[in-house]
């Protein structure tokens, strides 16, 4: 059984899980990862980016302190680890939280686009984040990551893309999400995930958070649509949720098989830092669930 995380006691004694903190690094991430030109004052944006990433790494590495006593004990042969894995399913911090029956049955429209709202500002980007995290990777997980890859573009299709399905959602709910209303839980859940994709120290870990995303994903998901569902919007209006409520299913299971499996396989250490990044990214969900029905429940 994991054990659940203590989220208050941690807030408490921490720099990094705060409004102030997760702001920023939520908009730092928006600007050195977009596209751009050379700048003029590139030594002070290098200056700055230091500073950040040493920032960064500090959140990333408190968020492994929270799991590092966990993740040891896990199993590091293949089938053990899988087991254990798959396990976090119904264990893992933030599994069958109340939140998402409720907004299936009883939320309204409002409290749905609220809820909506802080995930979208939230979101990270799931092809990015994949796309960032399989550089350099062995060939089967490299693989395994590019069809995952591919299925969220659409497999070529503009229409299939999963991102801009998103962003038809924001359309069609009216939302606008943005960094300064979102609560710092959300924040530090996208910041968490990027910061693990992008920085190759922690790609192992990134294996092991996007992992246990598509485990976790398809009954949440599938809730979501049930809330949208009854509010009155349409299959096509729904569709991203519709989607991931079935799609992720065969994407843990091939994931599973063919990232995770043959990587322990041959190198069972990084059994470990999967196993960190997991948590660590279930920890992140919990702390938003929680959130969430404070506000949500009041």
């Amino acid at each position: 059984m994991v054990t659940q995380l203590n989220s208050r006691a941690a807030i408490g004694t921490s720099q990094f899980l705060n409004d102030s903190f997760q702001q920023g690094l939520a908009h730092w991430n928006h600007e050195r990862l977009a596209p751009g030109l050379p700048p003029e004052n590139w030594r002070e944006i290098e200056d700055r980016d230091t500073r950040m990433h040493r920032l960064e790494i500090g959140f990333l590495e408190e968020l492994r302190a929270e799991v590092r006593e966990e993740a040891a004990a896990v199993p590091t042969d293949a089938d053990g680890f899988i087991a254990w894995f798959e396990g976090l399913k119904a264990a893992g911090p933030g599994q069958d939280d109340p939140l998402f029956p409720w907004l299936a049955e009883r939320a309204t429209r409002e409290e749905l686009c609220w809820f909506f709202e802080q995930e979208a500002a939230g979101e990270a980007g799931f092809d990015d984040l994949v796309a960032y995290t399989q550089v350099k990777l062995p060939m089967a997980a490299k693989l395994e990551l590019a069809r995952n890859y591919w299925d969220e573009m659409g497999r070529g299709n503009a229409k299939g893309m999963h991102g801009p399905m998103l962003s038809r959602l924001v359309q069609t709910l009216g939302v606008e999400p943005a960094i300064e209303t979102t609560v710092w839980e959300s924040l530090a859940l996208a910041n968490a995930m990027t910061a693990m994709a992008t920085t190759r120290h922690y790609a192992w870990h990134s294996v092991g958070a996007l992992g246990v995303i598509e485990l976790t994903a398809p009954g949440r998901s599938a809730m979501v649509a049930q809330g949208l569902r009854r509010i009155g919007l349409t299959d096509s209006e729904r569709r991203y949720f519709d989607l991931h409520a079935v799609l992720d299913v065969k994407h843990s299971a091939d994931w599973n098989r063919e990232a995770i499996r043959p990587t322990i396989e041959k190198t069972p250490l990084l059994a470990t830092a999967i196993a960190e990044g997991a948590l660590m990214r279930l920890n992140c969900g919990a702390r938003c669930f929680e959130r969430y029905r404070a506000h949500l429940w009041g």
